[in-house]
């Protein structure tokens, strides 16, 4: 262990996206194997955050913007190893997904590999040419244009990710303490496969270690497929609020969207996010035979219900001073 930590030392590993909810993960998961991290935002002066998470000196924020190629040139100068984590949920100006999430990704890449530097890419499960989300549609581009430029690259698609600042979790629970009511987007029936942040952190950084596949693709979920309902009732169990769940038929939701991508906060729902509502979005049959997952890394993945207990009190009545039943 004591040797993996000097060699990683020299490892220089640029972060690109590191400020966000999975990037700090990340950026805490590389750190404890004692990789020189360089995190590639676009506000750097706002990323200060991140250095207690490693040794004085280990962590470096600089700036670099997807959209502008010799930016994301400069920050993987002398780089040894390139992760890219970006992506959005919902577009805005000219944070299109395209320019993100399919050019974006073809920007690091091929700054990846005219630094000689391996490549981590983290795409989505569900990502397909032709699916009928925007969303979609960007991150199979992504895919392909990484492949393309370094084609020893891994992706590592999850599932919808949870943790403690996420936007699935605590975006439910925030709505149930505002509404009697929460929506079941075409009833509910949706399957998922809710995988922890931190154990996709963990995914990321044995990729880094050379423990994953070169040019696989993984696919990564939690312990357990459920249900949008099946979710939102353990949100609510969680939290210990009695909601309504009303199912909402596709066409209502969309025809809602229009006016709720507008919205802040909570209420903000796009009808690119209704589409996405339409597919499953779980591990595939043949990633698992495959061994493509996080088993298939060794790690053992933490449910819903053992970890959003951690973070999801303080939406209870009385916080963290609930009692159980009241």
């Amino acid at each position: 262990m004591a040797s993996d930590l000097a060699s990683n030392q020299e490892t220089l590993v640029t972060v690109f996206g590191g400020s966000g909810f999975l990037g700090r993960n990340v950026v805490r998961a590389l750190a404890k194997r004692g990789f020189r991290i360089r995190v590639a935002v676009r506000r750097p002066e706002l990323a200060g955050y991140l250095q207690p998470l490693g040794r004085v000196g280990q962590i470096h924020a600089v700036q670099a913007n997807l959209r502008y190629p010799a930016s994301v040139e400069a920050a993987m100068r002398d780089s040894h190893i390139a992760i890219n984590l970006v992506g959005i949920l919902a577009a805005s100006g000219a944070q299109s997904f395209d320019a993100v999430q399919a050019k974006g990704a073809e920007t690091v890449a091929r700054a990846a590999a005219a630094a000689g530097a391996r490549m981590v890419h983290v795409s989505a499960i569900g990502a397909h040419e032709n699916s009928l989300s925007a969303y979609s549609r960007s991150k199979a581009a992504g895919e392909q244009a990484v492949l393309a430029a370094v084609p020893s690259a891994t992706i590592l698609r999850p599932s919808v990710v949870f943790g403690p600042e996420d936007q699935f979790t605590n975006r439910f629970a925030a709505l149930a303490r505002i509404s009697p009511m929460l929506p079941l987007i075409g009833g509910g029936a949706t399957r998922m496969q809710p995988v922890y942040v931190g154990d996709v952190a963990t995914a990321v950084a044995e990729a880094v270690d050379g423990k994953a596949r070169a040019g696989a693709t993984y696919e990564l979920g939690g312990p357990e497929v459920l249900t949008m309902r099946e979710i939102m009732e353990i949100i609510l169990a969680i939290t210990e609020r009695n909601r309504m769940l009303i199912p909402l038929p596709f066409g209502l939701a969309k025809l809602q969207a229009l006016f709720l991508q507008f919205a802040p906060g909570a209420l903000k729902l796009t009808p690119d996010q209704v589409e996405l509502l339409r597919s499953d979005n779980v591990v595939s049959d043949a990633a698992k035979a495959a061994s493509l997952t996080l088993e298939g890394l060794g790690i053992a993945p933490d449910s819903m219900e053992a970890i959003a207990p951690q973070y999801l009190w303080r939406f209870r009545a009385a916080g963290q001073f609930q009692r159980n039943g009241a």
